[in-house]
């Protein structure tokens, strides 16, 4: 049987921690998988802390540390337990953590991720891989995003070459995969995606999410926000670039409201249209020859935001990962279990320099050994 590897990580919508078991040989399978959601107080200091709402001593920092370690492993030791597969048998432990904020363009550049991977380790057993953006982000990448190589990995025969996958998380980020063999693989963010979404259905519906799309569904797209936030200059910066929820967040759509009176549901609709136009532009204007975008992340789920993308993106063909046999919850999970896998082979991903703007590859990633 092949080597089993775990992959964890909670992305920035921060709505719980997907965990992947998975092997790669000869291709990418997933074993199982599960989603575990953070306990709603944790999950609010987690978003007040990324979103720049609240300043925290060091003390509650450490602690924050350690508490999202503690749910990270319990998920891992919950999907083994309903996987009935020992820890033993796990050879790695691949953990992205939470990511509280990320500044690859300040002076100095940082991202950090918090779930103490010690922790992790000792709770579950399991030699653990964790840290795997700080290093690119030293050598002068973005640290972000890293998912290009592997979606290359998955993809490998796909005969609708060239190709993009398109992950709706928190942020939107596109992998471009080429038609022809010795072309490069590219990738980079293109901006919100389920972050702005999620919060705003949340502050007018007090739901986490806006359920099948239905807030979007019944509003209108308001032309005036739309031009207002799409003026953002990073849609138009050229890659690589990378974002987060520290600038995609309600503060930054609240002053692009401001002078408006919208409806709650026209606003949701426009921020719809946000993300469908900006990914369907970065497209156009990096892989015009594109004939099919296949779609992961949760924002897979949302009708209106799938159906926005199709319009937009139209005569190229948008589909779920799933058409694929492809969880398109989970592939950013089993990201980070093949990063595990890599990083204890000592392998350096040779072409992601390419994509995050690096000076040159680098093995990324810290080991914790298990017990």
């Amino acid at each position: 049987m092949s080597a089993l590897y775990l992959g964890l990580i909670s992305g920035t919508s921060a709505d719980g921690i997907d965990v992947a078991l998975a092997s790669f040989d000869p291709q990418p399978r997933l074993h199982a998988a599960l989603t575990a959601p953070y306990p709603e107080p944790l999950r609010r200091r987690i978003l007040a802390l990324a979103q720049g709402e609240a300043r925290i001593a060091l003390d509650e920092l450490g602690a924050l540390d350690v508490e999202i370690a503690q749910n990270f492993a319990n998920a891992a030791n919950a999907l083994l337990r309903r996987a009935g597969v020992p820890a033993s048998a796990v050879t790695a432990l691949g953990s992205h953590g939470q990511t509280v904020r990320h500044r690859p363009r300040a002076q100095p550049p940082f991202t950090i991720q918090l779930g103490d991977p010690n922790r992790i380790a000792e709770i579950t057993g399991i030699v653990t891989v964790a840290d795997f953006r700080r290093r690119d982000v030293a050598a002068g990448g973005e640290g972000a995003p890293l998912a290009p190589l592997f979606h290359a990995a998955m993809f490998a025969a796909d005969g609708a070459r060239p190709c993009a996958v398109l992950n709706l998380g928190g942020i939107a980020n596109l992998t471009l995969l080429p038609g022809a063999a010795g072309e490069p693989v590219r990738g980079f963010d293109v901006g919100p995606a389920n972050c702005l979404l999620d919060a705003w259905a949340e502050r007018q519906l007090g739901q986490p999410f806006d359920r099948d799309g239905a807030l979007a569904a019944a509003g209108s797209v308001n032309q005036a926000l739309l031009a207002r936030l799409l003026g953002e200059p990073f849609f138009h910066a050229p890659p690589p670039k990378s974002t987060g929820r520290e600038q995609f967040h309600l503060a930054w759509l609240a002053r692009h409201l401001d002078g408006l009176n919208l409806a709650a549901a026209d606003v949701q609709a426009t921020l719809v249209a946000l993300t469908a136009q900006s990914v369907a532009a970065a497209v156009r204007a990096q892989a015009p020859t594109t004939r099919q975008v296949w779609v992961c992340g949760g924002g897979v789920h949302n009708p209106a935001l799938m159906r926005a993308l199709a319009a937009a993106l139209a005569p190229i063909a948008v589909a779920s990962t799933a058409e694929r046999g492809i969880d398109p919850d989970f592939v950013e999970a089993m990201l980070f279990a093949w990063l595990a896998r890599e990083r204890l082979a000592g392998r350096a991903p040779v072409a992601l320099a390419a994509v995050t703007g690096a000076r040159a590859p680098r093995v990324l990633g810290g080991v914790y050994f298990g017990v």
